[in-house]
């Protein structure tokens, strides 16, 4: 009697029956929060009539989240899970995600449940009534005041140079049309800050209040990572950046210089005694201050020059479920 060993084909996720909604977790050593995010959020999902996936990226987490997800994916195929070979950071992990979500809507979040899984259905229906993104807007913010603060900042600048009126760039926590993130999957990850890309493509936008719990542990977002990120925007959204601080130097340099010099004048006159070192050191050091600014600038723009040059991947994936 013979025996078909031949060896049967899984079928391949084009061939499976697409979700309605993927939801995309971003996860970096989150083991103690992975269990209750998929507990909860297959609560606020399966009562409702629309089909979803999970995808979790692990951004090389080293306490045992993989193996979590894991065990959730043996349970549940609608768990899909892919971990890095090392951290490469939040936004290639976003990249990833997005690049494998099947669903007409897909939602995005953080895997330390400060944000709230129960608030899915409300970001969802807000993108099924015609908008392509659903964005979230935390109603109260549990982050300290130092992070806080140059959150306000880039977002004051994000707004500006994307021309889009929204109050919360930073929240990662949203929805959006399929349709809209495909065309940005070139520039997501290697830019930061998704929701603004995808916004400054022409996307509708309506905000959505979101709750916002505080988080466990310190934050991965120092002040130094912060003004970093903000050196990005600068990069990223706004055109020619160097021509316009070039010539807000030379004003601001020679009408300090014209001030400086009158009031010398004056000065000299008055008591013939010209105090030029102070003047000069103050001079010095904002003319310094100014240029340090530039060469940080200078630098974003060199390091995306090398990446492009060298064809670096923005990720490496380790396994797959």
């Amino acid at each position: 009697m013979d025996v078909d060993v031949t060896p049967k084909e899984t079928p391949s996720d084009a061939e499976l029956a697409a979700p309605d909604v993927s939801v995309v977790v971003t996860v970096f050593n989150e083991a103690a929060c992975v269990e209750e995010l998929y507990r909860r959020t297959l609560a606020a999902l399966e009562p409702g009539p629309r089909t979803f996936e999970l995808i979790f990226v692990d951004d090389g987490s080293t306490d045992g989240t993989f193996a979590m997800l894991e065990r959730l994916h043996s349970g549940d195929p609608r768990v899909r899970a892919v971990r890095f070979k090392r951290n490469f950071g939040q936004h290639p992990a976003m990249h990833a995600g997005l690049s494998r979500a099947r669903g007409d809507i897909v939602v995005t979040m953080d895997g330390d449940l400060q944000n709230a899984p129960e608030d899915i259905p409300r970001l969802v229906e807000a993108v099924e009534a015609g908008n392509d993104v659903a964005s979230g807007r935390r109603r109260v913010r549990k982050d300290p005041l130092g992070r806080a603060f140059p959150s306000r900042v880039i977002n004051g600048m994000l707004r500006r140079f994307t021309g889009v009126e929204i109050s919360d760039f930073g929240c990662a926590f949203n929805a959006y049309r399929r349709g809209a993130v495909v065309p940005m999957l070139g520039s997501i990850g290697k830019q930061k800050f998704t929701k603004a890309l995808v916004l400054s493509g022409g996307a509708s936008v309506i905000e959505v209040d979101v709750s916002h719990a505080a988080r466990s542990g310190s934050s991965r977002y120092s002040p130094l990572r912060l003004t970093r990120m903000a050196l990005h925007v600068l990069a990223g959204f706004w055109p020619q950046p160097i021509q316009w601080i070039g010539v807000a130097l030379g004003m601001v340099c020679s009408l300090l210089a014209v001030a400086l010099g009158a009031y010398g004048v004056v000065y000299w006159i008055d008591n013939a005694n010209f105090p030029g070192p102070l003047f000069g050191g103050v001079a010095v050091l904002f003319v310094l201050g100014i240029q340090g600014f530039i060469l940080a600038l200078v630098g974003e723009y060199l390091g995306r020059i090398q990446r492009d040059v060298e064809g670096r991947p923005l990720y490496l994936v380790d396994r797959e479920l």
